[in-house]
């Protein structure tokens, strides 16, 4: 069997200056980058999921509610939609767009240029153990990390290389992530704006 790194979100309008940045997210994107080029055999597969907005509807909100309509962000032909700068993707295999024409936290909603879901994408290689990465720990990182559990994937979240938005969400995130069996490592990471 195999293992695989899922890096979840690590935009540009995720990170520091974008349009919904979370604090520390161009950290995560340098660590990551740091933890590959230092371990470049510990994953036999390494992938990624973007938000990929082209028109989610309520997802984006005038005025937002920070709870399930947020400014616009990762909107398709923007450079808030791609890859910050310091996240290293010479490794990266595969690329999950999600949330074209809906809201979508979770990388498992996503689907490659091919069409083909992660989870089929991932079985197809046998890959059986997953680790998760990126932003932000308490939404997208939480949703990605559930369902790859749901999925049967043995799951854990380095929680180190990820960027939480507050600590309330967060505290709430690494209970649903508990309760479902998902492994977390190291120590949550939540910065002040």
């Amino acid at each position: 069997m195999a293992n695989a790194l899922i890096i979840v979100d690590v935009q540009n309008d995720f990170c520091e200056g974008g349009s919904l940045g979370v604090a520390g997210g161009a950290d995560v994107a340098a660590g990551i980058s740091r933890l590959l080029a230092a371990e470049p055999d510990r994953w036999d597969h390494v992938v990624a999921t973007k938000d990929y907005h082209v028109d989610p509807g309520a997802h984006f909100g005038d005025p937002p509610d920070f709870i399930d309509s947020w400014p616009r962000h990762c909107v398709v032909g923007t450079t808030g939609s791609e890859f910050h700068p310091r996240l290293e993707t010479g490794r990266v295999e595969a690329i999950f767009h999600k949330g074209e024409h809906a809201a979508a936290y979770s990388g498992f909603e996503g689907h490659a240029g091919d069409g083909l879901g992660l989870a089929e994408w991932l079985r197809r290689r046998d890959v059986d153990r997953v680790d998760v990465v990126g932003i932000a720990t308490d939404h997208c990182v939480r949703a990605t990390a559930l369902d790859a559990a749901r999925e049967g994937f043995a799951t854990t979240v380095l929680l180190e290389l990820t960027a939480a938005v507050a600590p309330a969400t967060l505290d709430v995130a690494l209970r649903a992530l508990d309760g479902a069996g998902v492994t977390m490592v190291g120590e949550p990471v939540i910065r002040a704006a």
